[in-house]
């Protein structure tokens, strides 16, 4: 036990300092939000869920991350520590199971939040991507959950493909299905730069909460559309391409950029039809250019050829930009105009930045968890996973450029890496988590800068706000 009047040392100090800094610059961000709570809610559930974000970023372990037992152990009072998880995990319960206020309170919030950065980029001048795609969270052990159904098992899929010269296995006649939810997310990015969280959705195919997949796509889309209009560009992939959906876009009247398969039939400019892949093949392509390849950071060569063409179910123009890269061939169709080299780069580039969500997806389900939570209740179980989506705009929060100088500080200090891969990654979202959680769980913060604390939180403050 330390004497009465020990003096921390130096890099105790600032350790200290930049916990409570953290702390506070968290609870500002969630500001907005926990002013509009604290209208429905009693003020010691708003705190909890300040608190359970805390948590959830202190608590790594992708198995057990968002489990209410163990996310309670985590849970510390705002003048003392928790012994025992019992008042920890009774606290995120009430809060969970509270019926004056559901996740909707938390989409309002990102969806703020993504306006400002669509107003930030329109500012500025730039392309606005707004990009689209589905994933589902798998509980393949689960069948008496609330709203689960049967989806498609990409972990199946990756763990059962073979691997040249060291694993062989054949390909399964049917895809593997399990139980879980369907998942459709949106972000809005632009052509550089930190993405943000639009719109979350999860939903299901079965029971009494059965969506069809359209129908809550079109949703999500008219949702966006109504907000911003013709502000964004939407990126899909190729799930997306079919005769319907572009009825759906043409309806709505939105700028997109969709990658296409390659034996759909479309009209060419001789009024030939044919097979996406025939049109324009054999033809020198018009553009090359070195490019930066994302997965092997080597660059390589990419060259591109565009045409107009035409779609049964679409009555404007649209044009398709052949791309060849690595000696693969993709397919983007458009609606924006594509008759210079300068255009076809444009939209090669904004489909190139849909990987974006796709590392958001991975993120979201590896590092935050989000596959673990075992609530039984759908309504309970969006909570927690709004919950989770809270912190991770948080983190993206953090990796704006006016903090730059506060996150070196935080990896410098608890998440030091020498390795050059770790020092030039533009988006340190991985080592951004560990370092906080250790941070965190080494000086346990003081919350209480937003909403009125008691007087022993005041008291332990005032310290830090000179």
């Amino acid at each position: 036990m330390p004497p009465k009047y020990a003096i921390l040392m130096q890099p105790d100090q600032d350790e200290l300092k930049l916990s409570q800094e953290l702390a506070q610059l968290l609870e500002s961000f969630l500001g907005p939000l926990l002013v509009v709570l604290d209208k429905y809610l009693d003020k010691r559930l708003v705190r909890t869920l300040v608190q359970c974000c805390v948590a959830i970023i202190r608590f790594r372990n992708n198995q057990r991350g968002l489990l209410l037992s163990e996310l309670g152990s985590y849970m510390e009072g705002y003048h003392g520590l928790s012994k025992t998880a019992t008042a920890g995990t009774k606290r995120v319960g009430k809060l969970i199971r509270s019926l004056k206020w559901n996740v909707f309170h938390i989409d309002q919030f990102l969806l703020d939040e993504a306006a400002k950065e669509v107003e930030r980029l329109h500012g500025l001048g730039q392309r606005i991507l707004c990009i689209m795609d589905g994933s589902v969270i798998e509980k393949a052990e689960s069948t008496s959950l609330e709203a689960i159904g049967a989806v498609l098992s990409s972990k199946a899929k990756r763990t059962g493909r073979s691997r040249k010269g060291l694993l062989f296995n054949l390909p399964p006649l049917r895809p593997i299905r399990v139980m879980g939810m369907e998942w459709t997310g949106t972000i809005i990015t632009g052509l550089q730069g930190i993405p943000r969280l639009a719109v979350m959705r999860w939903w299901t195919t079965k029971g009494a909460y059965a969506e069809k997949m359209r129908e809550k796509e079109e949703e999500i889309l008219r949702l966006l559309v109504r907000k911003w209009g013709p502000l964004l560009t939407f990126v899909f992939d190729r799930g997306y391409a079919s005769g319907p959906w572009l009825q759906v876009l043409e309806k709505l009247g939105v700028t997109f950029i969709i990658r296409w398969i390659k034996t759909h039939l479309f009209t060419d400019q001789e009024g030939k039809q044919k097979h996406l892949w025939q049109i324009g093949h054999g033809k020198k392509y018009l553009a090359h250019k070195l490019i930066r390849d994302a997965q092997s950071g080597l660059q390589v060569t990419c060259d591109l050829w565009w045409s107009a063409v035409r779609h049964p179910a679409y009555h404007g123009q649209l044009w398709v930009v052949r791309v060849r890269m690595q000696g693969k061939l993709s397919y983007l169709i458009t609606n924006e105009r594509v008759t210079t080299e300068e255009q076809a780069w444009a939209v090669f580039f904004s489909y190139k930045r849909r990987w974006q969500i796709e590392t958001s997806f991975r993120y979201a389900k590896c590092e935050l968890a989000m596959e673990s939570p075992r609530l039984w209740s759908m309504e309970n179980r969006l909570k927690m996973l709004g919950l989770v989506l809270l912190v991770y705009a948080f983190l993206l929060f953090l990796l704006e450029e006016v903090y730059h100088d506060l996150l070196t500080r935080l990896l410098r200090c608890t998440c030091h890496r020498t390795g050059k891969r770790c020092q030039e990654a533009r988006v340190p979202l991985y080592r951004l988590r560990w370092a906080l959680s250790h941070l965190w769980n080494d000086c346990r913060p003081l919350l209480g800068s937003v909403l009125a604390p008691d007087l022993l939180t005041v008291q332990a403050l005032a310290p830090f706000s000179c």
